[in-house]
């Protein structure tokens, strides 16, 4: 055995003795913790200690608590504590006496002692400082600037003007949250990716145990406390106004927490990528970014641009595998059987022409790795198209449920902590001076029973003011029969059927009008003309479950506000005449909202005044600022504002939730055609191995056999990208403008919906690409690491 190889000795008697000792001892603290009722705070002790800088916070905890003493009721069992520890520390002892480095042998030195080290050798360095600080100082500030960039952008500086733009009204570069976070992101991946090249750089080499340990003790921690401020509630006192900007992005996922992850997660691949490309750009002890010879060899080589390659991937996409491939087979076993005849035709005659033209067909057919990679192209556009289809029919979905929603309910409603809006006409001309604000209405809500002769039902009650509220809500077109709202003005004109009670007077005595009185009996007569009912509108579905129609008398009872009675307190009721029918699309809204005159709801509720106040912004995106805007310009509390976000935050976060998991999920088969490009890029180096050595042995350093196969590997991941967002596109305009019929009456949609978001549709070609790059690493790796004498020494 040479000496300069490292062997090591397992003595496994140690081993497992160690172990067991070991295992006694953790028993034994398990005991002593036990008696002393100190699992809850141990196992937070241990948890932290596992990650970052979580065992040297326990060990200055220890050190600062030791003096003063446990302090608790419980009693420590000092001897059984001390002596698991004993025993636990001496398992450990014995397992690391049963690893042992083997003993030199007994041997004079080799021939070649004295002789220069092999340069890869000879600058190798076990540890570079540097590089562990640009790797970890990279990603803390990262993750600090994205923070800042959030803050700042979102927030900006307080302003009280109103005149001014719409991107200083309220706060300097007060941008929509969403940009925001894109603008942040943006700059943070930067921030990670140059400070990956850098360090990369400085060690010629990929440095993983210094990106490891920079991840994890500077990377790690804010997450983390990002984490726990969403449980702790001493951190989100202590933090959480300070980042309310970054916690909002995160809660429109409805998990915070993994929002902070996946953007964890997302700084970390650009270091990597970063890293990567460092290591390839200086990798050979200069910065060498030409890319002209890598690249010819790439496309030369695997030649995954070819039209015929091209065109049946695409013919596999867009109809399916089966059609597709029978053609091919057909159409080269008939062209393979042409050739041959042909071939033994001409051999008849010149035996030597048929067997070149022999050769020359046996050259035609597809190598293994030919196959390889037209699989692995496949699969990764497979992988794009099936995600670009499915985001875009749940971005469809998300887009039919968010305009249904906003056309029934506002893009924001103000309102008081406690109590109404006396004076909403005051009210109403200050926030008409905000810039973004295109129309408000007054309204009044409350819950109601609401019955028929049919059936009875509970329902919401919105008093609204029929001039202003088509500027809100899409209500007014909502209307079914080519009636208006105004008609709530006029309730005389409303078409009345002539049932029994029709002409009776609205319960609760507001309808005495016309009605002769006798001295005696009080009421001997009717009155000579009908009273007249306030109208209401209801939805479709509402209609037929209390089986009316327009013109059609209902009841509406409210537990609030209680009348006096001969038996006392009754709930109070009123008679309503059904002025229209709406239908909105949504079966919640359609079934539970009716709507009556302003003036009718204050009447009804006593209320003087309105609830509230429902606001149209001209940025839906940009809502809660112009929301906040609205409460700085009314003096704060006690009035708030509230967005159609925060109004709805359960839904839409449990849809960009469901997007973003259904994501997830289908990238996997982009992961699966990356093991696919694995397997086809080793199979090109074991191929090459020749060819790699010769390159080496002309001067081409590892870096550039590096960009050879990295180039390749980004070869399939480009063109399986760019086929699957050709067809994944096709077969969206298919599904919009052909269809795919949906039952009305259970989807309240009459076809699948399709939205193509530029955004989500670009990050699938994206997230295609990185994933192939990523996976060509390992194998450009193993070529750069053959030796010109190991692949040649054969020859």
């Amino acid at each position: 055995m040479h000496p300069a190889e490292r062997q090591t000795v397992h003595r496994w008697s140690f081993i497992w003795t160690g172990a067991l000792v070991a295992l006694v001892g953790f028993i034994l603290l398990g005991m002593a913790i036990s008696a002393s009722e100190a699992w809850a705070e141990v196992s937070a002790g241990l948890g932290l200690s596992l990650v970052a800088w979580g065992g040297v916070l326990q060990v200055l905890n220890g050190a600062l608590l030791a003096p003063a003493g446990t302090g608790g009721t419980a009693q420590l069992p000092t001897g059984l504590l001390l002596g698991g520890v004993l025993v636990w520390l001496a398992g450990w002892g014995l397992i690391a006496s049963g690893i042992r480095r083997a003993p030199a042998p007994a041997e004079g030195l080799s021939p070649a002692a004295g002789a220069s080290l092999y340069p890869r050798l000879a600058r190798y360095r076990d540890f570079y400082w540097s590089t562990l600080g640009a790797y970890g100082g990279g990603m803390l500030l990262a993750e600090l600037v994205l923070i800042l960039l959030q803050t700042v952008l979102s927030s900006g500086v307080p302003s009280t003007d109103l005149s001014a733009p719409a991107q200083n009204a309220g706060g300097g570069l007060s941008l929509p949250p969403t940009l925001a976070f894109a603008l942040a992101l943006i700059a943070a991946s930067a921030v990670a990716f140059v400070s990956g090249f850098i360090g990369a750089s400085r060690a010629q080499r990929l440095s993983l145990p210094e990106a490891t340990i920079g991840v994890l003790y500077l990377g790690l921690p804010i997450p983390i406390v990002l984490t726990l401020m969403e449980r702790v509630p001493a951190l989100q006192l202590a933090l959480g106004y300070r980042l309310r900007e970054v916690t909002y992005v995160a809660g429109l996922l409805g998990r915070p927490e993994l929002a902070y992850w996946l953007v964890f997660t997302g700084l970390v691949l650009a270091l990597v990528l970063g890293i990567n490309t460092g290591f390839i750009a200086a990798g050979s002890g200069r910065v060498d970014l030409k890319l002209g010879f890598e690249l010819f060899v790439a496309r030369r080589h695997v030649m995954v641009f070819r039209p015929s390659l091209l065109l049946g991937t695409l013919a596999v996409l867009m109809f399916g595998i089966i059609p597709p491939l029978l053609i091919y087979f057909i159409i080269r076993s008939a062209e393979a059987a042409v050739e041959r005849t042909r071939i033994r035709s001409l051999g008849l005659s010149d035996p030597l022409a048929a067997a070149s033209d022999l050769n020359r067909l046996k050259l035609r057919e597809q190598s293994p790795t030919m196959m390889m990679t037209a699989l692995s192209v496949g699969g990764v556009g497979v992988g794009v198209m099936a995600l670009i289809i499915v985001l875009s029919v749940m971005s469809g979905f998300e887009a039919d449920l968010q305009q249904k929603i906003l056309g029934t309910n506002a893009h924001a409603v103000v309102s008081r902590y406690a109590g109404e809006l006396p004076d909403y006409p005051k009210v109403m001309e200050s926030i008409r001076r905000v810039p973004g604000v295109v129309g408000q209405t007054p309204f009044i809500i409350n819950q109601v029973m609401i019955a028929s002769e049919g059936n009875v039902d509970g329902v919401i009650i919105k008093g609204i003011d029929p001039a202003t509220v088509g500027s809100v809500t899409d209500l007014p077109e909502y209307l079914l029969g080519g009636n208006k709202l105004e008609i709530l003005y006029t309730p005389e004109k409303i078409l009345g059927h002539g049932l029994p009670g029709d002409d009776e007077a609205p319960a609760g005595g507001s309808g005495q009008e016309g009605v002769e009185e006798d001295d005696i009996i009080r009421r001997s007569g009717k009155a000579s003309k009908p009273a007249v009912l306030p109208g209401i509108v209801i939805g479709r579905e509402l209609a037929a479950s209390l089986r009316v129609v327009v013109g059609d008398r209902l009841n509406v009872v409210s537990p609030l506000g209680t009348e006096l009675g001969p038996s006392g307190p009754i709930p109070k009721s009123r008679a309503f005449r059904v002025a229209g029918i709406f239908y909105s699309g949504m079966y919640e809204y359609d079934s539970k909202f009716v709507y009556i005159l302003l003036k009718e709801a204050q009447d009804f509720f006593d209320v003087e005044g309105a609830s509230g106040i429902e606001l149209k912004v001209a940025d839906i995106d940009d809502a809660r600022r112009i929301a906040g805007q609205v409460v700085k310009v009314l003096g704060g509390y006690p009035y708030r504002a509230r967005d159609w976000g925060e109004m709805n935050k359960n839904l839409f976060s449990a849809l960009r939730l469901e997007k973003l998991v259904m994501g997830i999920i289908l990238s996997i088969i982009i992961v699966v055609a990356a093991g696919l490009i694995v397997a086809t890029v080793i199979m090109l180096v074991l191929e090459k191995r020749k060819e790699i050595s010769v390159l080496k042995a002309l001067g081409v350093p590892d870096g550039g056999i590096v960009k050879i196969f990295l180039a390749e590997g980004l070869q399939i991941g480009v063109a399986g990208g760019l086929l699957g967002l050709f067809s994944g596109l096709s077969w969206c305009y298919f599904i919009e403008k052909v269809g795919i019929k949906l039952d009305p009456e259970v989807y309240y949609i009459p076809a699948l919906p399709v939205r193509v978001e530029f955004v989500q549709t670009a990050l699938a070609v994206v997230i295609a690409v990185l994933v192939t790059y990523l996976a060509s690493i390992y194998p450009a790796l193993k070529a750069s690491s053959v030796e010109p004498v190991e692949g040649l020494k054969a020859e």
